[in-house]
């Protein structure tokens, strides 16, 4: 079998340019969604763009951390190897709303799904030596982590809440890279300005192409000279420094262990297994 990937939030915008590029390069996409609907939809559509695209699906709504353990175990039990985890899948909300779990939405979908989703799928990346990348934003440079704020329970902004949480994937993606050195690789990116439903929503603006913003994760997923690059943060294809406040030492490891805590809350037995 080709090498196999997951990339979350694949049916719409960059990830779904992500999917369709991957599966026409040869690669195994699983096409993750929240509804079932659109995740078929997507299929049939790269399907008609790549008659001999090797497709499977994962579905899952990001706002709740049963959910996302409940993927995690399928796709343990359905895949030997994960060699390609893209987290894609984002949302940015003008009002404060709260996940199935009571965490301020923001963060919950951005950051504590894909943190949530890495550590339970850990033994079989390793497994894989896969490539972890984590889709960020330049906007993580305005916003660093407000521990006091994380669920937004102090004040809430719309903005500031969607760039904390760009920070947040920053510091895990950087955090992983060097506690799983040797075992897979960690990277993040910026996808640049795209026209997508978030960025209509959060910022009201129009922007490149999807395709243009689904090729920094294709390149990190597939690039030889990628293989072995970690704990980077990629613009362009192009290696970037990012704020410092998003890779600073100490702030990813408190970011770990309190994200570590407010996931064994709610993950209780799946997080034990």
């Amino acid at each position: 079998m080709n090498s196999i990937v997951l990339v979350t939030g694949a049916t719409d915008g960059i990830g779904k340019a992500t999917a369709l590029e991957l599966a026409k390069r040869g690669m195994y996409v699983i096409v993750h969604g929240r509804n079932p609907q659109k995740v078929d939809q997507t299929l049939a559509e790269i399907h008609r763009q790549v008659p001999k695209a090797q497709l499977d699906y994962a579905v899952a709504d990001f706002s709740s951390l049963a959910e996302v353990g409940t993927l995690a175990e399928d796709l343990l039990a359905r895949f030997s190897m994960l060699n390609v985890l893209i987290h894609n899948a984002g949302v940015y909300l003008k009002s404060r709303q709260l996940s199935a779990d009571g965490y301020e939405m923001t963060f919950a979908v951005n950051h504590l799904a894909p943190f949530a989703l890495t550590q339970l799928l850990l033994s079989r990346l390793r497994e894989s030596h896969a490539r972890v990348i984590t889709v960020a934003s330049m906007v993580h440079a305005n916003v660093p982590i407000d521990f006091d704020n994380l669920n937004a329970e102090k004040h809430y902004d719309g903005y500031k809440a969607y760039a904390q949480s760009k920070t947040a994937n920053i510091l895990f993606a950087t955090e992983l890279a060097e506690r799983e050195q040797g075992n897979l690789t960690s990277n993040s990116l910026h996808p640049g300005v795209i026209a997508t439903k978030l960025l209509a929503a959060g910022f009201g603006l129009n922007g490149a192409s999807p395709e243009r913003g689904a090729a920094t994760s294709v390149y990190l997923a597939t690039a030889e000279e990628a293989a072995n690059v970690s704990g980077k943060y990629f613009v362009d294809c192009q290696e970037k420094k990012p704020a410092a406040h998003a890779i600073d030492s100490t702030i990813r490891k408190r970011l770990w262990r309190v994200s570590e805590e407010m996931i064994k809350n709610k993950l209780g037995a799946i997080w034990q297994a």
